[in-house]
């Protein structure tokens, strides 16, 4: 199972990003998916999932209303678009699969993650 993030970079306080992530070696609509992000110095934390079906979806309350998770099952992608970044959304996200779907995780598989900066 490989899953490769992309999209990351530098932008400003404000800005948008959008995400995405690849998935393969696994039957995609079987799974969820979310996506993490760890900062510097800190532990990593829930961003926000999406069921297999793509009709639930689920976020951390820090980035509810800012961030929008979705996915295209007939492209085994998953996508996090970013609208409002703030210095504090600055971390390595990843995103990431399961066959149980319970939001905040346990998650099976881990992409190698994206780096976002965003400088004020």
């Amino acid at each position: 199972v490989q899953l490769q993030a992309s999209g990351g970079g530098l932008v400003q306080a404000g800005d948008s990003l959008r995400l995405s992530c690849a998935a393969s070696g696994l039957t995609f609509s079987r799974y969820h998916m979310g996506w993490f992000r760890q900062a510097a110095g800190k532990e990593r934390e829930f961003v926000a999932s999406i069921h297999r079906s793509g009709i639930m979806t689920y976020y951390a309350d820090s980035v509810k209303g800012l961030f929008t998770i979705s996915r295209d099952n007939a492209k085994n992608m998953v996508y996090l678009q970013m609208n409002s970044l703030k210095p504090e959304d600055t971390a390595i996200y990843y995103c990431a699969a399961a066959s149980i779907y319970v939001r905040t995780g346990p998650y099976e598989y881990w992409g190698q993650g994206t780096l976002v900066t965003v400088s004020s």
